[in-house]
């Protein structure tokens, strides 16, 4: 699958979440929010849980995991290992 595609609600930057893939004007990775649906969490449920994104976000979050699917799953791995903080 090509990476060059462009998301309205999905940008990286420098210095935050350590350059991933992250919900725009939040520190939210798209690893968040692809983590609670990969334990059986519906978009309803992601909404609730950050109320600050909205459900057009969360369907691009899994936009973009169908696109990223390898980088998405390592990082929904490393914080699963890592545990609750």
């Amino acid at each position: 699958m090509t990476t060059d595609i462009a998301y309205r609600y999905i940008t990286r930057l420098p210095g935050v979440r350590s350059g991933a893939a992250i919900v725009a004007g939040t520190r939210i990775g798209v690893h968040d929010v692809v983590g609670l649906i990969v334990n059986g969490a519906g978009v309803d449920d992601v909404v609730r849980s950050f109320p600050e994104l909205s459900r057009s976000q969360v369907y691009e979050c899994l936009a973009y995991y169908e696109d990223h699917r390898e980088e998405i799953d390592w990082r929904v791995a490393e914080q699963m290992a890592e545990g609750p903080a």
